[in-house]
């Protein structure tokens, strides 16, 4: 067993992260050892990603341990950038979280004083001062780079600064060179955030935490009518849009909406977190309450404007958007589903159900969830094929007789064959080929049966199932 994290007072008493932990003890009788969870670990990490979703929504994780906050045209809303480190630093405190903060021009900046380093603020003319007395680690660098680099006497950052970059290179590698220049901003290092980032928010802040859902919905509505605003101006409704309710000890509460028309009237969209919560009410725990609400619009598209016409008739989409709506809200986007047909020839993968996301794509037959029922086919298709036992005149002929569910059946009049071939690139190269028959027996009963195997050239016993009947 060896120890992995440290907090603050076992580093002072000369403990380090991979000692073992017998060794640690014997330096240390009191020491109080836990067992890692990495598990947790990345789930309070993740929790504190979302917390620092009050700052900005560009927020990424950096590695274990870390976060990469993009503040660009953020820091003036909570005071400049000195304001913002300080309010970060404090908030984190007061929830038991020991933190250390840089903001600076760079990422790579950011990361090494932030870990090696003191500096809170950092301009961009003050990179080469900041870095040159950090150790070579502060680079993100491989621990054998570091450690080759060490051995020569390259011990500083400001040694790499003043020697030639050509030889560095070639010892080194080129991931040495990079490193130094995204550190001193000469490189750009982009952040990839882990969450969309919203087209379109709106949010208010409370001097007292609220509690109660009838006025946290109230508000909801007020904030609808901000982001309506936007999404008139850009012509747009939204299609999903998220509640984002941060708690006074930290957690954060995510609630989504999908509507199934563009919507961009508030009233609509209050509505349908009116039901969201209705459902989600026993996971919504509000503990002390919640110090900020935000409403986003993850994503939107374009919204046509429409005028009712004089006969007061609305357009027949709107009452079944609404019902869509609010039954999805309530019960979730899988209680309703629409038939629609797949790209593939095989019946079974032809054709399912999916759940209803768009009203306008659900009432347009020619849209992607519409299409022709194929010609020839039963009305009622088993999902599974059940086998039979049928007996014909000749190997590639129709059958004269089957039993199916314990019943024998005689044919009296047969269609086909209707062959399918497998799909090699799904079920392989061996699967065999399909020879599918109408038939109707004595009493005017239809079925779809289909022999799978070729004779004498892909089986040499074919079997016989039933995929369907017609009535």
């Amino acid at each position: 067993m060896r120890l992995v994290a440290l907090d603050t007072l076992a580093e002072r008493i000369g403990l380090k992260r991979g000692q073992g932990a017998a060794e640690a003890r014997a330096m240390c009788p009191a020491l109080d050892v836990i067992a890692a969870d990495r598990a947790a670990d990345q789930a309070f990490l993740e929790g504190l990603a979302d917390w620092c979703d009050r700052y900005t929504p560009l927020v990424a994780l950096d590695g274990k341990d870390g976060l990469f906050l993009d503040i660009t045209g953020c820091a003036h809303l909570h005071g400049g950038e000195k304001a913002l480190v300080s309010d970060v630093l404090s908030r984190l405190f007061a929830l038991g979280v020991e933190a250390r903060a840089t903001i600076s021009s760079s990422a790579g900046l950011s990361w090494a004083v932030s870990r090696h380093g003191h500096d809170a603020v950092i301009g961009p003319e003050e990179a080469d001062r900041v870095l040159a007395p950090l150790t070579v680690a502060a680079l993100r660098l491989p621990a054998e780079t570091a450690t080759a680099l060490e051995r020569v006497g390259l011990k500083q950052i400001g040694d790499l600064l003043e020697a030639p970059r050509a030889p560095l290179a070639r010892r080194f590698g080129p991931q040495l060179l990079l490193r130094l220049d995204q550190a001193r901003g000469r490189v750009d290092e982009p952040l990839s955030p882990r969450l969309p980032v919203p087209s379109f928010s709106a949010e208010r802040r409370f001097a007292e935490p609220l509690q109660d859902e009838e006025y946290i919905l109230e508000l909801t509505r007020h904030l609808a009518k901000d982001v309506r605003a936007s999404l008139e101006r850009q012509g747009e409704g939204g299609r999903l849009f998220e509640l984002l309710l941060f708690r006074v000890d930290g957690r954060v509460f995510r609630v989504k909406a999908h509507a199934a028309v563009a919507l961009n009237d508030a009233g609509r969209i209050a509505a349908l977190f009116r039901e969201r919560l209705q459902a989600v009410h026993d996971d919504l725990d509000a503990g002390y309450g919640f110090e900020i609400l935000r409403l986003a619009v993850l994503r939107s598209e374009r919204l046509d404007p429409a005028q009712q016409d004089f006969s007061g008739v609305p357009d027949e989409s709107q009452p079944l958007a609404a019902f869509v709506d609010k039954v999805s809200a309530r019960f979730g986007p899988d209680c309703l589903m629409q038939a629609r047909f797949a790209e593939s020839h095989l019946p079974e993968r032809a054709g399912g159900f999916s759940p209803i996301r768009d009203v306008a794509a659900l009432l347009d037959a020619s849209g992607p969830e519409g299409g022709a029922f194929p010609e020839n086919r039963p009305l009622r298709i088993f999902a599974h094929p059940e086998p039979v036992e049928a007996t014909a005149e000749v190997p590639e002929g129709p059958p004269r007789s089957f039993n199916w569910r314990k019943t024998r059946y005689r044919v009296a009049r047969a269609e086909g064959p209707e062959r399918i071939a497998a799909e090699w690139w799904i079920d392989g190269e061996n699967h065999p080929t399909r020879d599918y028959f109408r038939v109707e027996d004595q009493e005017g009963r239809r079925f779809w049966l289909f022999r799978e195997g070729l004779y004498e050239r892909e089986v040499s016993s074919a079997r016989w199932f039933m995929h369907g009947v017609f009535a």
